[in-house]
C-alpha cells in the first residue's frame, strides 16, 4: 500500500527543496545588485549616451577628470559619439581602437578631404576633429593629420537608442568578420558572402517563416495521425533525401555545362559549393538508409507511445505553445543579461591610460563581478528550461493518472505551472544548479583549448578534448536524469534527491526498454527535424538558384538550414519530453499495478493492447527460442 500510495499524484502537494529556493533567490538578489551598482556608478548613462576618449558623456555637462585635458566639457548639444577611424578594431581588447569624440551630427555623406570636413563643420555645426582644433584650422594646422578623422570619412548614421555614429557601408563589418574568421585567406570571398546575405535577406526571412509554419504543421499532424506518423516520416524522409540529392546533382550538372559561358568568380564558387553539397547529401542518404534498415524491427514499440502522446496533445493543446513561452522568457532574460554586461563594460572610475585617454576600470573585488554574472547566465537559463520540463511533466502526469479524462482540470498546463510555483521551484533550482556545475568546467576547458590552439602538444590537446567530451556526456546523462526526477517529483511531491533515486531505479530496471524507446523515438523525431530542414533547404535552393549569377548563396542557405533545425528542435523537443514522461509513468504503472481489483492500471487502452501483444509475441517467440521474444518481454 505504501508503494502504491507513493507512486500516485497527490492532491495535497508539499514544498520541496526549500533551502535551494532560498539560495536561488539570494543569488538572483546578487544579480540585481550587480545591475543596480552598474547603473548607480553611471554605466547606464555612459552606455546609452556614449562617451568620448576624455571621459565626457555626450549630451550633458561633465565633471573634470584630474590629469586629463579636454575633460569636464559641456557637451549638451553634442549627443553622438563619432570615431575618427571606426574600422580600426582591436580584436584582442574587443574595442574600436580610435579616438572618440562627441559631435552634434553624424556625416550623412562621404567626406573625401579635409576641406569637405571643414565645410561639413561650418554647414552643420558638427566638428569632426578634436576639441582643440577650430573648424577654420582644419586645413592649415599641421596637427590636423592626427586630430582629424581618417579620410575619406565614410557615410554614417546614428545607432538607434545608443547615439553612436556607425558606417553605413558594410565593408567595415566585412573586415571585422574577416579578422574573426581566420580560415578565409581571400578577403574577397568573405565580402561576396556578406553581400550575398544582404542581397538575399528577403528570401532568408521568408524561408525562416516557412520553417516555422512547417514545424507547426508537423505538430498538428503528430496530434491526429500519430499511429501512422512513423511510417509517413520514414517514407517522406526517404523520398526527401533521394529527391534532395538528385536535385543537387542535377543543378551541379546543369551549372557545370553552363559554366563555360559564364566565367565569373561567383559562378565558380556556386559550382564548387554545389559539388560539396551533393557529395555530403549522398553520404548522408546512405548512412540514413543503413540506420533505418537496422532499426526497422523496433518501430512497433514506438508507435504505441507516439499514439498516446498524440492523445496528450489533443487533451492538452497548450503544450504546443510551450516553446514560445520558454523562448520568450529566455529572450527577455538574455536581453537583460547582455544589457547588464554592457553596463559592466563601462562601470568603474575614470583612469588615464598610457595614451593619455580615459578608461573606466573597477578596482578590488568588484572587478570580478562579471564572473558572478556569467554563472548567473548559465544557472538562470538552465532554471528556465527546467521550469519548462517540470511544467510539461506535471501536465502529462496529471493526464496519465486521471482515469476519467473528462475529469481533467480545465487547463492542466496552468494547473501544473501553479503547482510548480507553489511547491517545486526549489527542486527546479537544485536540478539546474547541478547542470551548471558541469557546464562551467566544460566551458572553461573549451576556453583554454581555444586560447592554446596551436601552442599545446598533441598529448595535452588530446587530454583536453577527452575531458570536454566526458563532461559533455555527463551533462547529457544528468539532463536526462533530471527530467525523470522532475516527473517523479510531479508524481510523489518528493525532493530532488529522492525523486532522482526513485526515477533512476525505475530506469535501471527497464534499461533495455529505455534504450529501445529513446533510440527509436528520438530517431523518429530526428527524422521529423530532417524533413523540415530538407524541405526548407530544398525551397531555398530553388529560390536562390534564380540569383546564382550575381549572388553567392552558400552562407544564406546555411543560415536558413540552421534556423530551420533550431525551430524544428524547439517544437519536437516538447514531443520528446511527453514521450519520456509517458514511458516513466508506464513503467511505474506496470510495476506497482497488475490489473487486479484495487490495483487497476492507469494506462491508455493502446498501451494495454501493446502489453497484450507483447505477451503473445513473447510466448510465440519463446517456443521458437528467438531473441525477438526476449526483446518484447513485458515489464
Amino acid at each position: 500500500k505504501s508503494s502504491k500510495r507513493e507512486w500516485k499524484p497527490l492532491e495535497d502537494h508539499s514544498c520541496t527543496d526549500v533551502p535551494w529556493l532560498l539560495l536561488f533567490i539570494l543569488f538572483c538578489i546578487g544579480m540585481g545588485f550587480i545591475c543596480g551598482f552598474s547603473i548607480a556608478t553611471g554605466a547606464a548613462a555612459r552606455l546609452l549616451s556614449g562617451y568620448d576618449s576624455y571621459g565626457n558623456i555626450c549630451g550633458q555637462k561633465n565633471v573634470k577628470v584630474e590629469g586629463i585635458v579636454n575633460s569636464g566639457l559641456d557637451l549638451t548639444h553634442k549627443k553622438y559619439v563619432f570615431f575618427l577611424d571606426p574600422c580600426n578594431i582591436d580584436l584582442v581588447h574587443q574595442k574600436i581602437k580610435s579616438i572618440a569624440l562627441c559631435v552634434s551630427a553624424c556625416p550623412r555623406k562621404e567626406l573625401k578631404t579635409l576641406a569637405d570636413i571643414q565645410k561639413f563643420a561650418e554647414t552643420n555645426g558638427s566638428t569632426l576633429c578634436s576639441y582643440e582644433l577650430q573648424p577654420s584650422e582644419y586645413t592649415t594646422d599641421p596637427r590636423a593629420a592626427k586630430l582629424c578623422p581618417k579620410y575619406p570619412v565614410p557615410e554614417s548614421a546614428p545607432i538607434p537608442f545608443f547615439h553612436r555614429c556607425a558606417p553605413v557601408n558594410i565593408s567595415c563589418y566585412a573586415k571585422f568578420a574577416e579578422a574573426l574568421i581566420t580560415f578565409v585567406s581571400d578577403s574577397s570571398v568573405l565580402h561576396r558572402l556578406i553581400s550575398g546575405v544582404m542581397t538575399s535577406k528577403e528570401i532568408i526571412m521568408g524561408l525562416c517563416l516557412l520553417s516555422l509554419v512547417l514545424s507547426m504543421i508537423l505538430m498538428v499532424i503528430i496530434r491526429y495521425i500519430s499511429r501512422v506518423l512513423v511510417w509517413i516520416l520514414t517514407i517522406l524522409v526517404i523520398l526527401g533525401s533521394l529527391g534532395g540529392t538528385g536535385v543537387l546533382w542535377w543543378l551541379y550538372a546543369k551549372q557545370r555545362i553552363s559554366a563555360g559561358a559564364l566565367e565569373t568568380q561567383i559562378a565558380k564558387d556556386n559550382l564548387q559549393a554545389l559539388l560539396i553539397y551533393a557529395i555530403a547529401a549522398t553520404v548522408f542518404t546512405v548512412i540514413l538508409f543503413l540506420i533505418m534498415l537496422i532499426m526497422r524491427k523496433r518501430v512497433a514499440l514506438t508507435i504505441a507511445l507516439f499514439h498516446v502522446a498524440g492523445k496528450v496533445f489533443i487533451h492538452l493543446p497548450l503544450l504546443v505553445f510551450q516553446p514560445f513561452w520558454t523562448f520568450f522568457v529566455l529572450i527577455l532574460f538574455w536581453t537583460y543579461w547582455i544589457t547588464v554586461l554592457l553596463f559592466l563594460g563601462t562601470t568603474g572610475s575614470p583612469v588615464p591610460n598610457e595614451e593619455g585617454f580615459v578608461e573606466f576600470r573597477m578596482a578590488g573585488p568588484l572587478k570580478y563581478m562579471w564572473w558572478y554574472h556569467v554563472v548567473g547566465l548559465i544557472w538562470i537559463s538552465e532554471f528556465i528550461l527546467a521550469c519548462q520540463q517540470m511544467t510539461v511533466a506535471g501536465a502529462v502526469v496529471t493526464y496519465y493518472f486521471t482515469r476519467e479524462k473528462r475529469n481533467l482540470p480545465f487547463t492542466p498546463i496552468l494547473a501544473s505551472v501553479n503547482r510548480l510555483v507553489c511547491y517545486h521551484l526549489g527542486t527546479v533550482a537544485k536540478g539546474s544548479f547541478i547542470i551548471t556545475l558541469v557546464k562551467i568546467p566544460r566551458m572553461i576547458l573549451m576556453y583554454i583549448h581555444t586560447q592554446l590552439k596551436g601552442k599545446e602538444n598533441a598529448c595535452a590537446r588530446c587530454m583536453l578534448k577527452a575531458c570536454i567530451c566526458c563532461l559533455w556526456c555527463l551533462e547529457k546523462c544528468l539532463t536526462y536524469l533530471n527530467q525523470n526526477a522532475y516527473t517523479a517529483t510531479a508524481i510523489n511531491s518528493t525532493n530532488f534527491c529522492t525523486s532522482a533515486k526513485d526515477a533512476f531505479v525505475i530506469l535501471v530496471e527497464n534499461a533495455l526498454r529505455v534504450a529501445a524507446i529513446n533510440t527509436v523515438g528520438d530517431f523518429m523525431l530526428f527524422l521529423g527535424k530532417v524533413l523540415i530542414v530538407c524541405s526548407t533547404g530544398l525551397a531555398g535552393i530553388m529560390l536562390l538558384n534564380y540569383q546564382r549569377d550575381y549572388t553567392i548563396w552558400v552562407l544564406p542557405l546555411i543560415i536558413v538550414c540552421l534556423f530551420a533545425f533550431l525551430v524544428a528542435h524547439c517544437f519536437l523537443s516538447i514531443y520528446e519530453m511527453v514521450v519520456d514522461v509517458l514511458f516513466l509513468c508506464f513503467a511505474i504503472d506496470t510495476k506497482y499495478n497488475d490489473g487486479s481489483p484495487g490495483r487497476e492500471f492507469y494506462m491508455d487502452k493502446v498501451l494495454m493492447e501493446f502489453v497484450e501483444n507483447s505477451r503473445k509475441s513473447m510466448k510465440e517467440a519463446g517456443r521458437g527460442g528467438g531473441a525477438e521474444g526476449r526483446e518484447l518481454k513485458p515489464m
